[in-house]
């Protein structure tokens, strides 16, 4: 009896800690705007993963949720998702519809359209990242000072798969 009672409570403790770990490491999140179509989509559901930035920081091209700080209706801080374009050091310049990121033209298969709006010609600080949606004439981004550069520190964590719609479960390039 104490043995079957000891089997319980080990299994127990190991669930609530493997629970514990995937909540601290893994979250759920909800696209909710266009801002990344055709990349994602309204109502896809995605799981991010927060360890990579425990690692290492963000790189050119990861798709991240991070904490805004515009306003949602009820007067919490946004959560967005953006693909990082340029990280700290990287001379950015957006002109003619084109992007460059330290001299080299960007080739962006992903983005909706083949434009790119803005007269942009920065170096990112240290503990920045430059992110635009895919979407680029329907997204709020860091080309606008309402979002203007992220802080490393804000980023949430890099989309690591779609998990709804179920005809599209997978990674997310």
């Amino acid at each position: 009896m104490a043995k079957e009672i000891f089997e319980w409570v080990k299994t127990i403790i190991i669930s609530v800690i493997i629970a514990l770990f995937i909540t601290a490491f893994i979250r759920p999140t909800l696209v909710k705007g266009h801002s990344m179509y055709p990349t994602l989509e309204p109502n896809n559901y995605l799981i991010i993963n927060k360890i990579p930035y425990m690692l290492h920081e963000p790189q050119r091209g990861d798709i991240v949720v991070f904490k805004s700080h515009l306003k949602a209706i009820d007067g919490d801080e946004k959560d967005l998702i953006k693909r990082v374009i340029a990280v700290e050091g990287d001379k950015l310049v957006i002109k003619d519809g084109k992007v460059f990121v330290n001299g080299k033209e960007m080739k962006e298969n992903y983005i909706n359209g083949n434009y790119t709006s803005g007269n942009i010609d920065i170096v990112v600080p240290e503990g920045k990242v430059f992110v635009m949606g895919d979407n680029r004439p329907n997204s709020l981004d860091s080309r606008s000072p309402d979002v203007g550069l992220v802080d490393v520190d804000d980023i949430r964590g890099k989309v690591l798969v779609r998990l709804f719609p179920f005809n599209e479960i997978g990674t997310v390039d």
